[in-house]
């Protein structure tokens, strides 16, 4: 019987990895129970398993920027630890990095191969972490690159657009960022069928299919949330400077899925729906109404 140790399983997409694990045996470490840093409790725990889910990251972009150090001690140096730890222990890495790698200035879907930038530091902290995966793990170590995500549990975009639509009577959204939103659900199920399928070691793209901007999300989370989505305005990131560079264009390739016998990921906006659709988003949407 195979055997999943999930670390960072306190965190949004962590806790739908559990739900998506359940029935299975399976170790679930939240950041109070294992440092990933640390070599000898990594190989601790690592030990008896045969598939480890790091959903563990440092996911604050803009504090990067100041934190360099301490994003890249998360997001680099513990994931080589974890990396390592599998090596050992003979056991698979599902990896989860980040759109944030590619510099933005895109006009086509990144491929899963395509050259690397990253425009921040987040960017580079996360392509260490997956640089480290691919060599130490080159027969059992994967990388998923999702963008976009969101979910019940946690911050998150889409919850945020929901929170603030109880207290704005309008809200102004940037209309010159592409990408595709990805329900962290969705995300953890194909964590989980990539983890037991054949399918080779390296770089996948998690991101549901399709595209749209931050201002199109916000309005239809407005519209399927039964709220008026002429409420949410057009605005340009020069109305919003962040300490750290986002990448206008976050659209990634899929062909690789194909190679895992499995079809891309679902649409974003069938994504929304049925997200929006869930129990557990309702008591964030009646808030909102």
């Amino acid at each position: 019987m195979t055997r999943y140790l999930v670390t960072g399983a306190g965190g949004m997409l962590g806790q739908d990895l559990l739900e998506a694990l359940a029935g299975r045996p399976v170790t679930a470490l939240r950041r109070a129970d294992l440092d990933i840093t640390d070599p000898h409790a990594a190989h601790a725990v690592i030990a008896g398993h045969d598939v480890v889910f790091n959903a563990a990251a440092w996911t604050d972009v803009d504090g990067a920027e100041t934190a360099y150090e301490s994003a890249l001690a998360v997001n680099g140096t513990g994931v080589t630890v974890l990396a390592q730890a599998c090596r050992a222990h003979g056991a698979r890495l599902v990896h989860v990095s980040t759109d944030y790698v590619f510099d933005g200035q895109g006009t086509a879907p990144y491929a899963e191969d395509a050259p690397t930038a990253p425009l921040n530091a987040y960017g580079h902290s996360k392509l260490f972490g997956e640089t480290s995966v691919l060599t130490t793990l080159p027969s059992s170590g994967y990388v998923v690159r999702t963008a976009w995500l969101y979910g019940a549990q946690g911050r998150n975009f889409v919850k945020t657009m929901l929170r603030l639509a109880a207290t704005r009577e309008f809200l102004d959204v940037v209309d010159d960022q592409v990408g595709q939103p990805t329900w962290s659900r969705d995300l953890a199920e194909r964590l989980v069928a990539l983890a037991d399928s054949d399918a080779p070691a390296g770089i996948y793209h998690g991101t549901a299919s399709g595209t749209t901007t931050w201002h199109g999300l916000a309005q239809a989370v407005f519209s399927l949330s039964g709220l008026d989505p002429d409420r949410v305005r057009r605005t340009t990131s020069a109305a919003y400077v962040t300490p750290a560079v986002r990448p206008s264009y976050s659209v990634l390739g899929h062909d690789r899925w194909a190679a895992a016998g499995m079809a891309p990921m679902r649409d974003w906006h069938t994504m929304l729906t049925a997200a929006l659709r869930d129990p557990a988003f309702a008591a964030v949407q009646e808030s909102a109404r």
